[in-house]
């Protein structure tokens, strides 16, 4: 931190330079500022540090350290969104859990059932190490404040958005949708919901991001979407809810891209 001397010395300038200025004005010329110069002033231990700040702060910093290293949960085997070319571990998890904890308030409060999932890949921001699972690691994956978002597509909007991802070739988070691509062709074969062939003319709710659901990462399909829900639920307290209410992470590795 600064020290104080610094900001005295700082202030002390101003004084003068301001002064001056007075002084200059009253003499019924007009000056104008033809020109701002400014300079970044790195913070650096050289610096040195407040101690009376810094004992100020020591609690607050411990109370938030306790909470953020409490143990939710156990992996088994560390999570990496890296690992899989057309699905990853960590995405599963991540679609898996927002369906389980999100439905149950999409059924309260409109009577309908979650179809599908889908979040983006580079929302994922770190791994599920093995070990214990904390707060500190749902802050680690998911710094963001995004907030789960239901939306109602047609099944036409659906088949947009497998062609998305067929396109995309990346590993977005998904589940309740299945996709068969042909191998040959790399096109889609066939597209399943919830174990049945997907109806163009059928209605869909389909859980993911506030970011997503407004056209986010391309998925310009979401803006096609008949209404939204906000269910007012961000999606990082999702996962500490989920986390919390299971003591041991499954590894789910149950393919939803399948390639024949």
């Amino acid at each position: 931190m600064v020290k104080l001397r610094k900001y005295n010395r700082f202030f002390i300038q101003f004084i003068v330079a301001f002064s001056v200025f007075l002084l200059i004005s009253c003499g019924g010329n007009k000056y104008y500022n033809s020109k701002i110069e400014g300079k970044q002033i790195g913070i650096t231990a050289q610096s040195g540090e407040v101690k009376s700040i810094d004992a100020f702060v020591a609690p607050y910093r411990e109370h938030i350290n306790k909470d953020l290293d409490n143990v939710l949960a156990y992996a088994p085997e560390t999570l990496d969104k890296s690992k899989g070319e057309w699905q990853t571990t960590i995405g599963n998890l991540m679609a898996d859990m927002t369906i389980e904890m999100g439905n149950p308030f999409f059924l309260s409060r409109e009577k309908k059932d979650i179809d599908i999932c889908i979040l983006n890949h580079g929302g994922i921001r770190s791994i599920l190490p093995k070990g214990n699972v904390t707060t500190r690691t749902a802050f680690e994956i998911m710094p963001f404040e995004n907030s789960l978002i239901i939306a109602e597509l047609k099944g036409t909007e659906i088949r947009e958005m497998a062609n998305y991802i067929l396109k995309e070739r990346k590993p977005h988070p998904l589940r309740g949708l299945e996709i068969i691509i042909d191998k040959n062709t790399m096109t889609v074969k066939s597209l399943s919901v919830k174990g049945k062939p997907l109806d163009d003319s059928k209605t869909y709710y389909v859980a993911t991001s506030d970011y997503l659901s407004n056209g986010g990462d391309n998925m310009v399909f979401f803006k096609k979407a008949i209404k939204s829900y906000d269910m007012n639920y961000k999606l990082r307290n999702l996962m500490i809810d989920y986390f919390k209410k299971t003591d041991t992470i499954p590894v789910i590795t149950n393919k939803r891209i399948i390639l024949e």
